[in-house]
C-alpha cells in the first residue's frame, strides 16, 4: 500500500507538471509573431518621407485608431536592415529596382505594401543654367549605388547628353555609354553627398529626397528632370515579408493613399513630389 501510494503521488505530479508545461506553451503560441500590440515604428528618410508620414500621424493616425512611431535616416541601408532584423516594423525610403537589388545583395526580405509618390531624379549645376552648356571634360556626380548610378545615366541620355547601349538596364554604369560627345566625367559618389558636392563638380545628379532638404526644388531648378510617367521609381511602403496582414501597416497603407496626403504632397512640393495613386 505503501509504494502504491508513492506511485500515485508521483503520477499526479508529473500530470501537474504536463499540464503546467502544456499551459505556458499555449500562451506563448497565442502571443507568436502576430501579436501586432504597440507603436508601428517607421523608418523614414527626413524628406520627403517622414514629413508626409508626420502629416499622418498629426493629422489622420489618431482618428484611425493608428499610433504611430516615425524614425529618421539619411541613408539607403539602414532602413532595411532594421527592418529585416525588427528594430522596425516598416520602411518608407525606396523604390522596386533598388528594392530587388538590395534583396538579391544582401538576402534580405523586404516586400512593398502600396506605392505613394515619385521624386523625380534631376541633374543641377551652381555654374551652368542649361545642360547643354555644360563644357567638353565637364565632371557629373552621379549616386554610386547599381540602381541610382543607372537612373541617373538614363536620365542624362534622355536629356541628350550621352547614349547608353541597346539593352542597357538597371545595373547601367558609365561602362555602358555608348556615346560621350563632350567627354563627360562621371564621380561616383553616396548618393546623400551627391547634393553637397555640387560646389566641387560641374553639376551633379541628385535625388529628389536629397535635393529638398538644402533649398533645391527640383520643379524650378533641374536642367533635366525624370518623368513620371511609366517610371519604376515610385516610392513604397515596406515590410519584411509576412508582415503585410499587420493590421497597422494596413491602417497606414491606406492613409498614406488617401485623398488628403495626395493634397498634402501637391500643396507642399508643388511638382518636387509626385503622387502616384
Amino acid at each position: 500500500m505503501r509504494n502504491t501510494a508513492k506511485l500515485t503521488t508521483a503520477v499526479l505530479a508529473a500530470g501537474a507538471l504536463t499540464l503546467g508545461l502544456t499551459a505556458c506553451g499555449s500562451d506563448k503560441d497565442s502571443a507568436g509573431s502576430s501579436d501586432y500590440s504597440g507603436p508601428l515604428v517607421v523608418a523614414a528618410s527626413p524628406a520627403p518621407h517622414a514629413e508626409i508620414l508626420n502629416f499622418v500621424k498629426k493629422n489622420l493616425a489618431e482618428k484611425a485608431g493608428l499610433d504611430l512611431e516615425v524614425k529618421e535616416f539619411t541613408d539607403y541601408i539602414t532602413p532595411n536592415t532594421a527592418t529585416e532584423d525588427g528594430s522596425v516594423d516598416a520602411n518608407y525610403f525606396q523604390n522596386q529596382p533598388y528594392l530587388d537589388d538590395f534583396n538579391k545583395t544582401r538576402g534580405t526580405h523586404i516586400a512593398p505594401v502600396v506605392t505613394v509618390h515619385l521624386e523625380p531624379l534631376g541633374l543641377y549645376s551652381h555654374k551652368v543654367e542649361k545642360a547643354d552648356a555644360l563644357k567638353s571634360g565637364a565632371t557629373i556626380a552621379v549616386p554610386n549605388d547599381a540602381v541610382n548610378e543607372a537612373r541617373a545615366l538614363k536620365l542624362l541620355a534622355a536629356g541628350g547628353l550621352i547614349t547608353l547601349k541597346d539593352g542597357a538596364g538597371s545595373g547601367a554604369t558609365p561602362r555602358d555609354i555608348a556615346k560621350n560627345p563632350k567627354n563627360l566625367q562621371f564621380k561616383e559618389v553616396e548618393a546623400a553627398q551627391t547634393a553637397r558636392s555640387l560646389d566641387d563638380v560641374d553639376a551633379a545628379v541628385i535625388n529628389g529626397n536629397f535635393a529638398l532638404p538644402v533649398g533645391i526644388k527640383p520643379a524650378k531648378d533641374a536642367l533635366i528632370l525624370e518623368s513620371a510617367k511609366n517610371s519604376r521609381y515610385g516610392n513604397f511602403l515596406a515590410v519584411k515579408e509576412g508582415n503585410e496582414k499587420d493590421p497597422r501597416v494596413k491602417k497606414l497603407a491606406k492613409l498614406l493613399t488617401s485623398p488628403e496626403v495626395k493634397k498634402f504632397i501637391e500643396d507642399k512640393y508643388q511638382g518636387s513630389v509626385l503622387p502616384t495613386f
